[in-house]
């Protein structure tokens, strides 16, 4: 069993409940519903008997749960509670992307199952293996904690990204997956109209970096996956040195883009010392002696590709403005009481001004 699995419960005790009727006089849907998903796994063969379970990681988003079910380990993965805004949180897509990314040597887990029927359990989900390795977030296992290990797992961040970029999507059904053409323009252009859409409040910050970002936008260098939430606790590394990458993970947002979002935003929500965190910054570890500069990554980034990283505080600044506007729809969620409980989520008060700030800080570097 991976180390970063930990049962945890939703503030108003309603995550799992057993029966569909269980679930009818509650206030909140559950998360898991255990006999529909039970005759689910059935269709497919996938165990027998009762279905065991333990919620993974502090998801921010979409939710995973590791399965255990006659023996078998598998994982669950769903989106929030519903309303769901439209096009996010698009489980069935990014079930297929994986799908199309394991033949091409990206690591990616093997995905078993794909659910769309909603009234199993009110959204779409899928199902995948479970893979036995580790996510940094807040600490470190032993055997990747030598400063060795840690430049070693600084490198095979870049790398893996290298790899992914590297991928041809000019043809085939990776062809399909976005249009690439006018991508940062567009990525301009949705966020700011989310921002009206998610917000109760008013920070006159967003409009103008919308308008600095808009009246800048980058000469696109080439085209390639974008992952689109790519740090390093997306992934999940060996267990056991050296520091190698067991799998990518969380694909939703992936895309046909820029391949220097990718860049920035890795690099903007990069922990390291002498940087205030934000709410981006979810791998507070990197911060600790023996990781390298998100400079160095950028470094390492630019010789296997030849890019020209001049442009990349756009990048950067376009990559924590989006994560405001993000941020700001969990933070509008919790202000409406459909995230009881949630800290992460009331902290965001003072979290989105902060992702701002910084946002403005890269948009000033950019203008020098």
């Amino acid at each position: 069993m991976s180390a970063v699995i930990a049962t945890c419960a939703e503030p108003d005790g309603v995550e799992v409940v057993q029966r569909h009727e269980d679930a009818v006089s509650l206030p909140h849907p559950p998360l898991l519903v255990l006999d529909s998903v039970a005759a689910f796994l059935d269709t497919h063969h996938l165990g027998e008997g009762p279905v065991e379970w333990q919620r993974i990681g502090d998801g921010q988003s979409n939710v995973t749960y590791l399965l255990r079910r006659g023996g078998i380990e598998m994982v669950l993965r769903r989106g929030p509670r519903p309303p769901l805004p439209r096009s996010a949180h698009d489980m069935v897509r990014e079930a297929r992307i994986q799908q199309l990314l394991r033949p091409e040597g990206v690591p990616v887990p093997e995905i078993l199952a794909v659910c769309e029927d909603e009234s199993v359990l009110g959204v779409p989900f899928y199902l995948m293996e479970a893979l036995d390795g580790e996510v940094l977030t807040d600490r470190v296992p032993d055997a990747l904690n030598a400063s060795v290990e840690q430049v070693a797992t600084c490198r095979a961040l870049v790398d893996t990204l290298l790899q992914l970029h590297a991928i041809d999507v000019a043809g085939g059904e990776l062809a399909r997956l976005g249009r690439p053409e006018g991508y940062l323009e567009r990525q301009v252009r949705r966020f700011a109209g989310l921002w009206e859409v998610n917000s109760r409040r008013s920070l006159p910050e967003v409009g103008a970096l919308a308008g600095w970002l808009g009246s800048r936008v980058p000469r696109t260098q080439g085209t390639a996956l974008v992952h689109g939430d790519y740090r390093l606790g997306n992934l999940m590394l060996h267990r056991n040195a050296p520091a190698r990458v067991l799998a990518v993970l969380d694909w939703e947002m992936a895309t046909l883009g820029d391949p220097l979002a990718d860049l920035g935003y890795l690099t903007a929500s990069w922990s390291e010392p002498g940087v205030a965190a934000t709410p981006l910054h979810l791998t507070p570890v990197t911060a600790g002696r023996g990781y390298v500069a998100s400079a160095e990554l950028a470094e390492r980034y630019a010789a296997g590709t030849g890019l020209d990283l001049t442009p990349l505080p756009w990048y950067q600044a376009l990559a924590l403005w989006k994560a405001a506007i993000f941020c700001e729809a969990m933070y509008t969620r919790w202000l409406a009481g459909e995230r009881p409980g949630d800290d992460y989520a009331a902290g965001l008060g003072s979290g989105v001004p902060l992702l701002l700030e910084r946002a403005q800080a890269y948009a000033d570097l950019a203008s020098r």
